[in-house]
């Protein structure tokens, strides 16, 4: 179904407000232009993120990014340093960014069911100090992506809170989860014409 076909698409931003209450004062307040002593104390604690982006062309990724500890490092009270860490090498995230530096990430805490927001413009850096103060069993990232914030919150815990990720009784069980290696071979097959 596309959005032509769809003959209930909400198409303007006005007929997209009627729909919903005017959000509480509190939703909007929340909001803040830096990385207050709670925001870092929470991304302190954050082993795991994702990336969004965008390359300006309606092209877009979110990828997870993780890291042992804390997913990234404070520089300074609006900036957040995220390295790169070796993985699939297809840059998708990081092509990104260099064509269009808007990126929004969201941070998760273990067992918690809210999540920090953070929205900002990024740059890819080869810093040789930054490269060096990710350096993890002595190699280092290649390039550290670098987020200058403009907009950081916490965002209720409703979603996690509806689905239940970090319930055990809810854990995927091994009879009914997703054979990925099986998905990964299948897909490179179905793109290779075989």
């Amino acid at each position: 179904m596309t959005e032509r076909s769809d003959p209930h698409a909400v198409q303007t931003l006005e007929a997209l407000s009627a729909l919903y209450p005017t959000p509480s004062a509190g939703v909007t307040l929340k909001v803040i232009d830096h990385l207050d002593d709670h925001l870092r104390r929470a991304l302190a604690l954050s082993p795991l993120c994702f990336l969004a982006t965008a390359d300006g062309e309606g092209h877009l990724d979110c990828s997870p990014r993780g890291d042992a500890g804390s997913a990234v490092q404070l520089h300074d009270d609006r900036t957040l340093l995220l390295p790169d860490r070796p993985g699939n090498n297809r840059l998708d995230s990081l092509r990104n960014i260099v064509q269009h530096p808007e990126v929004a990430l969201i941070f998760l805490l273990p067992g918690m069911n809210e999540v920090v927001r953070v929205n900002g413009v990024a740059h890819v850096s080869t810093d040789p100090a930054l490269l060096e103060r990710f350096g993890s069993d002595g190699k280092r990232p290649r390039t550290v992506v670098v987020v200058r914030v403009r907009e950081a919150f916490m965002h209720c815990p409703r979603a996690f809170h509806s689905a239940q990720l970090w319930n055990p009784e809810q854990h995927l069980k091994q009879d009914v989860a997703p054979d990925f290696p099986a998905m990964y071979e299948a897909h490179k097959k179905l793109n290779s014409g075989g």
